[in-house]
């Protein structure tokens, strides 16, 4: 893979001037930062409907509010 790499690099530059290659390098830079950028704010989204969803127990009771969970049954007196 390593010299995949390496071999691709030189004709690179050997086709590319100095200027063209640092501008492929940043905007492929840039492209990988937008997909981790991408990738975290899936996951964040993802774990905050998680956290802001009411529990499936509670919400399946009807004539309960989603998100309140049932009353407690009161000791005798």
């Amino acid at each position: 893979m390593r010299t995949t790499l390496w071999a691709l690099e030189g004709l690179e530059h050997l086709l590319l001037g100095r200027g063209q290659r640092v501008a492929r390098r940043n905007a492929w830079a840039a492209v990988l930062e937008d997909r981790r950028r991408a990738r975290a704010r899936s996951e964040a989204e993802r774990l905050l409907g998680s956290a802001a969803a009411p529990p499936k127990s509670h919400a399946a009771i009807p004539g309960r509010p989603p998100g309140r969970p049932p009353a407690r049954p009161r000791p005798p007196a």
